[in-house]
């Protein structure tokens, strides 16, 4: 008896036999816009990913996919079959990417804080999981934390845009110097003389990781027990409680405003003004991750309503068993972290 059974990846889509991409890749070319879709889609968060790191937006990196998609589509002729069908998507991607970053000014001169990348927005955690080695994609690469992470998305946007992509494709993705060079129609010595820029820069403006610090995906323990009391000095609105959990020299940004509270005393003001008096109203958190970081998304009940509604999200950066920088984001993402609206 025959097994029927079909094996899933984990976005729910059916492995394709080794015969089926030339077939689908040839209907493509010929205007088969559904076999064009059925190429294309299992592509689209590792694509995604890549655009916001190139960026640092998780909205524009959308609109960067659509780009990356219709330009793929225009250009179909182009693409001569074959195992390189993801490398030519990753071209199409980082190109428009290059172009965005030229034309919408996404880099910055100097950074001393959050507060200078008005562009920065969160990813959450649920949808970096989708990008992993399968069946499907065995050449994707695991988001490891270090690369994901609001303070590396922010350092980078100091990279000149060639610095940047080459960074990418080289120490993030893996990609070979012979690889990055030609995607980015240069040469291996172009390329690597910017990769060693771009790493130069990092050195310089990314901080130790400490010993403590997870590098897997996984929050440490500190960071699990951090986020617990966050959520609860906030649900309780214990302004001494919840300062106990502050490094002294913490720092609360809030992009898309430039806003900058640093040391203890400025985001204890913060903390004050949120739980009042007079009050706000009452707080319920919810426990999420975001860029590989603990976070917790916040709903208001204000005097007089009947429902929690949601507020702002804050994404905490845990040192030396402290918090030691929160940086809070509105509401607008609360549905790609799968959150409710109201409570």
């Amino acid at each position: 008896m025959t097994d029927t059974t079909t094996t899933m990846t984990r976005d729910g889509q059916r492995p394709m036999t080794d015969a089926e991409p030339d077939l689908l890749v040839a209907a493509a070319k010929a205007g088969d816009e559904a076999a064009f879709a059925t190429l294309v889609e299992r592509h689209r968060r590792e694509l995604h990913v890549h655009c916001y790191r190139m960026l640092g937006s998780f909205e524009e990196a959308e609109d960067l996919v659509q780009e990356t998609f219709l330009r793929a589509w225009r250009s179909r002729d182009s693409f001569v079959g074959g195992p390189g069908f993801r490398a030519w998507l990753y071209r199409i991607a980082t190109n428009a990417s290059l172009d965005a970053i030229r034309t919408r000014s996404r880099r910055v001169a100097s950074l001393s804080s959050f507060a200078e990348v008005p562009w920065l927005q969160p990813y959450p955690d649920r949808l970096l999981d989708e990008v992993a080695p399968s069946e499907a994609e065995p050449d994707a690469v695991v988001v490891a934390r270090e690369t994901i992470e609001l303070t590396f998305l922010a350092v980078i946007q100091l990279l000149p845009p060639q610095q940047r992509a080459v960074l990418i494709l080289r120490d993030v993705l893996e990609w070979s110097a012979a690889e990055a060079a030609a995607l980015l129609d240069t040469s291996v010595a172009a390329a690597n003389s910017a990769l060693q820029r771009a790493r130069a820069t990092l050195r310089d403006q990314l901080p130790e990781r400490s010993e403590d610090r997870s590098a897997s995906e996984d929050l440490s323990a500190d960071e699990r027990a951090l986020l617990q009391g966050f959520i609860e000095t906030h649900e309780r609105g214990d302004t001494a409680a919840a300062a106990a959990l502050l490094r002294d020299d913490v720092r609360v940004t809030m992009p898309p405003h430039p806003l900058s509270y640093d040391g203890i005393d400025a985001v204890l003001r913060l903390i004050r003004q949120a739980f009042g008096p007079p009050t706000m109203g009452d707080w319920r958190l919810v426990p999420t991750r975001a860029n590989r970081q603990p976070a917790a998304a916040s709903y208001l009940r204000a005097p007089g309503d009947t429902v929690y509604r949601a507020f702002k999200l804050d994404v905490l950066r845990v040192e030396d068993g402290a918090i030691a920088e929160i940086t809070t984001f509105s509401s607008d993402l609360f549905a790609a972290f799968g959150l409710a609206e109201t409570l």
